[in-house]
């Protein structure tokens, strides 16, 4: 309880900021005594539910068991930590449904950890940031197991049915770090599924970690999504970022539907090796149609075919599949001809995991894009994008 300085005819001597402090530690101890009292009410009717008889009922007909008397727990809630909660008990053991057994928190305030945990926190500081708020600091090997209460969540995210009514669908591979079991950082993919629907709701429709983008981790990732109930009926464009193993597994899975190659990954490979002439190239994607993009190519290539033959030779062999953008609606062509809204998706994974130099483990990484890819997912249902609310 707060100290307070008296003065003669007892009155305090309190300044605004400590009148106010006060009487919102005031107000919140009456609080946690009042979810006290009405717990405690709730135990012990629950358990005179359990038995059957009332208090100093002496009839044995119908009574399942005996009381046994009370012992304390400290309960942590969002309002903070009701100490010497006082838990009735029975001789048998009598389930609750209110206090599970072993219970030591409610669960919104796991969740409330394990939201600060996704948003950015390390293990080690979520404690110290909620302790004000939950009236006690959590240790890291705390917050880890709360954490851990996501991997029912991310099970049934991998499992859940899809929906089939994507017109647009981009794929992709992240890299991300992961340390194995011997203690090794090792480089795992992450296989991105993002789609958008025929009324301009986008989602991230599947992910799976892989040990690389070969044509056999693209084709269980894809099948799987067919098995699920995404065969594609409605797509119009599926944008790739142009790896051999994802072109392989896609005419295998997709093969009547066209392929976008991302613009960005093609240029960008280019101007690791022919750095020059890759501006000039951004005129192919920006005309105004098929007719005057193969022009735009055209004047490109003669440019620069004399001393830029190999990056020539590297935008015509995948012309067509740069250029199949053209064949849908003209507001949807800025957005469609990359696969950039994947890498700004996992620019928050990313942020999330910088404090990390590395995953402990698998299971630590799904879940923390699970995390954040459900965020995203959460936040864009009522935001569809302007340009893709008409039907296509």
């Amino acid at each position: 309880m707060r100290e307070l300085e008296v003065l003669d005819g007892g009155h305090l001597k309190l300044c605004w900021e400590e009148r106010k402090a006060f009487f919102e530690e005031e107000l919140s101890e009456q609080v946690r005594g009042e979810v006290k009292r009405l717990l405690e009410e709730a135990l012990e009717a629950e358990r005179t539910d359990w038995l059957g008889v009332g208090r100093y009922v002496r009839d044995e007909a119908g009574r399942r068991d005996y009381r046994n008397g009370y012992y304390r727990r400290d309960l942590g809630t969002r309002l903070g930590l009701v100490r010497g909660l006082r838990v009735p008990r029975t001789r048998s053991g009598c389930p609750s449904q209110l206090l599970s057994r072993y219970q030591r928190r409610q669960e919104s305030v796991n969740e409330l950890v394990r939201e600060a945990f996704l948003r950015g926190i390390s293990t080690r500081q979520v404690g110290e940031v909620l302790e004000p708020i939950l009236g006690e600091a959590y240790s890291a090997q705390t917050v880890s197991r709360i954490a851990c209460g996501l991997d029912l969540a991310v099970q049934t995210f991998h499992r859940r049915r899809l929906r089939d009514d994507y017109v647009y669908l981009f794929l992709d591979g992240v890299v991300l770090k992961v340390r194995e079991a011997r203690g090794r950082v090792r480089r795992r993919w992450v296989l991105v599924a993002y789609g958008i629907r025929r009324d301009g709701r986008r989602e991230i429709i599947a992910y799976r970690l892989a040990a690389g983008e070969s044509e056999a981790a693209w084709t269980a990732f894809l099948q799987d999504g067919f098995l699920r109930g995404f065969e594609g009926r409605h797509l119009r464009l599926i944008v790739t970022d142009g790896s051999t193993g994802l072109a392989a597994a896609l005419a295998l899975v997709y093969p009547q539907v066209p392929q976008q190659r991302c613009w960005a990954h093609k240029l960008r490979n280019i101007a690791d090796k022919e750095g020059s002439c890759v501006r000039e190239a951004a005129a192919i994607y920006q005309a105004a149609n098929r007719r005057e993009a193969l022009a735009a190519y055209r004047a490109w290539a003669q440019k620069w075919r004399p001393t830029r033959p190999r990056a020539v030779a590297s935008l015509e062999r995948d012309l067509d599949e740069l250029l199949n953008f053209f064949a849908v609606p003209q507001a949807h062509w800025r957005k469609v001809r990359t696969t950039n809204v994947i890498e700004r998706c996992f620019r928050e994974v990313r942020r999330r995991t910088r404090p990390i130099s590395s995953f402990t483990n698998p299971a630590s990484c799904d879940r923390i894009i699970f995390g954040v890819i459900s965020h995203l997912n959460r936040s864009w249902e009522r935001k569809p994008l302007k340009q893709f609310t008409q039907l296509c």
